[in-house]
């Protein structure tokens, strides 16, 4: 691993550290996750102007009016998907890639999608460099999902709709998992659905906050 992998000052393996040992205080407790999150360079998924705050626990801009998820949002999502042992997982909104990067850590095959072309090139160029050869992108409206790699062990939205699309339920498999963010201006909620053949339960969790998910017409 090169240096700039590894980082160094804000940057460096302790810096991680520290990171991973308040995501431990916060009640993260998959090991696993923990982890992931130690070894993926989250400053590398940023501008290099930001690279010193990566790893504060905090939500930071990737331009185009999106942001790379606070770490503890993006371990807390993670350590809900993992409650079915996924080995095919869709993410909708890549973003930076971070959490894609994560999920592949732990999951055989990751499908993210992406709306914003940048975004999506950007991200696709970052996997290349870090060897991540399990991550498939899409440059697509996330709300549609990927069809034809359906049916997936697990799905995590990271743009929050006004309802859960049921297009998204439609391609989560038997007994799989969807976790999102639910909600507008007034407020949103993490939510965890568990689809147990034609119902799908949903259990809330905490209060997020996630820029919203938009379709082609938005």
């Amino acid at each position: 691993m090169n240096s700039g992998i590894r980082g160094i000052g804000m940057t460096s393996q302790r810096t991680r550290d520290r990171l991973v040992q308040r995501l431990r205080e916060k009640g993260i407790r998959d090991e696993r996750v923990l982890e992931v999150m130690r070894q993926v360079p989250r400053h590398w998924f940023m501008d290099e102007a930001l690279a010193s705050r990566a790893y504060e626990d905090t939500a930071l801009p990737i331009g185009y009016g999106q942001t790379i998820s606070q770490p503890y949002i993006v371990a807390r999502m993670t350590e809900e998907l993992l409650r079915v042992a996924p080995k095919k997982v869709l993410e909708v909104g890549t973003g930076s890639g971070y959490q894609a990067a994560i999920l592949s850590r732990l999951t055989d095959e990751v499908y993210t999608v992406e709306r914003i072309d940048a975004l999506e090139k950007l991200a696709r160029q970052r996997f290349r460099q870090l060897g991540y050869h399990n991550i498939y992108l899409r440059h697509s409206d996330g709300s549609w999902g990927w069809p034809g790699k359906a049916p997936f062990d697990a799905i995590m939205v990271t743009a929050a709709p006004s309802e859960v699309p049921q297009t998204l339920l439609e391609q989560l498999a038997d007994g799989g998992v969807m976790v999102i963010p639910v909600g507008g201006r007034m407020g949103q909620r993490l939510s965890v659905i568990t689809r147990t053949g034609a119902v799908c339960e949903q259990e809330e969790l905490e209060p997020v906050v996630f820029v919203p998910l938009l379709s082609g017409d938005d």
